[in-house]
């Protein structure tokens, strides 16, 4: 097996783990899983709480028809709205509901805490995370913008 296909096996391993421990902890906690969390995390810190659905679609990594089917359970238990532009009813947005802030605030605690005991182990030394975020970068995950908080 090629160093290439050793690590891209690791990776997607390691990827697995994660989502199993946010989706455990979001889920037992929120009701929510670690795609519903994205979701909302990214409408959080969109302008105003809410984004053309394309664009989250896009930010997700995610096709238009799986953006709708991500939404409609956030919809349908109120933490997510859909709206239209007025100017253009082709435009569709999702929108953070107030609930959805509330959850949102709730479940990112969570999710610290879960960043925290993955990352805070032993075997962790100082600039680790820092350097692992950079090859990261370079793999294609360059994520969420740091600079934005969750707006309220």
């Amino acid at each position: 097996m090629s160093d290439a296909l050793d690590v891209s096996l690791r990776l997607v391993k390691a990827q697995t783990a994660l989502v199993r421990r946010f989706d455990s902890r979001l889920g037992a906690l929120y009701g929510v899983s670690l795609a519903d969390f994205l979701v909302l995390l990214h409408l959080g810190r969109a302008e105003g709480g809410r984004m053309r659905r394309v664009d989250l679609a896009g930010a997700l990594g995610l096709t238009a028809s799986g953006v709708t089917r991500g939404l409609a359970p956030l919809e349908r238990i109120g933490l997510v709205e859909r709206e239209t532009d007025a100017r253009d009813a082709r435009v569709a947005y999702a929108a953070l509901t107030d609930a959805g802030r509330e959850r949102l605030a709730h479940a990112l605690k969570a999710a610290e805490q879960v960043a925290a005991d993955v990352f805070g182990a032993p075997e962790w030394a100082d600039g680790d995370l820092g350097e692992l975020g950079g090859l990261l970068t370079r793999l294609g995950g360059a994520g969420l913008p740091e600079d934005h908080a969750p707006q309220a």
